[in-house]
């Protein structure tokens, strides 16, 4: 008869738990990272200096497309969102600045506002925009979203962009509540 031999898997010596206040302080940072819209966290942490625009469509629109910036400056992305519309709404202003182009790019109407800050703000398919150099002010009237142009892949919706320089940015920033979070104490049961 063969004698059985227990084994014993070695157990390492456990570690203390970390303090509630570290795990607290972890998920909090963790919800500020992953919580703001379009991974733009260290500009919204950085405290920057974006204004706060009124939305170009009223009342405030669904936005059925997405920013999606491309990884490289030359690939395909979505620099911009689409926004739900009917055609012939009135396309309004975001923020104040002059009309700095207003015509036809390829098949469709586009008319860009450009900000004291030197944003560029465009947005298409439109018709009867505002001429070049017009001064506007925030939520005026620049064009309704053209009756007979489709933008892919929504049908009427409107698109809209913003170019800080050359670099594109997710419109969504300047219509958001962009003021800092205000943190609450964490609760003594916590600590």
């Amino acid at each position: 008869m063969r004698a059985k031999i227990a084994s014993r898997t070695p157990v390492p010596p456990s570690r203390p738990a970390p303090p509630p206040r570290a795990v607290a302080v972890l998920a909090v940072s963790l919800l500020l990272l992953v919580g703001l819209p379009g991974g733009a966290a260290p500009a919204a942490l950085a405290g920057t200096d974006r204004p706060h625009w009124e939305w170009p469509l009223s009342p405030r629109p669904a936005v059925v497309g997405a920013y999606r910036p491309p990884a490289q400056r030359w690939l395909s992305g979505h620099r911009g969102v689409d926004l739900a519309a009917a055609p012939g709404q009135e396309v309004r202003s975001p923020s104040a600045g002059t009309v700095s182009f207003s015509g036809t790019v390829v098949d469709r109407g586009v008319i860009t506002v450009t900000t004291a800050e030197g944003r560029r703000i465009s947005m298409e398919p439109v018709a009867q925009q505002l001429p070049r150099g017009t001064r506007v002010s925030a939520g005026q009237r620049i064009a309704v979203r053209d009756e007979q142009a489709v933008h892919e892949p929504c049908g009427t919706c409107l698109h809209w962009g913003v170019r800080e320089g050359e670099e594109y940015v997710n419109p969504l920033l300047f219509v958001g509540d962009l003021r800092p979070s205000v943190l609450l104490p964490v609760p003594e049961h916590l600590k």
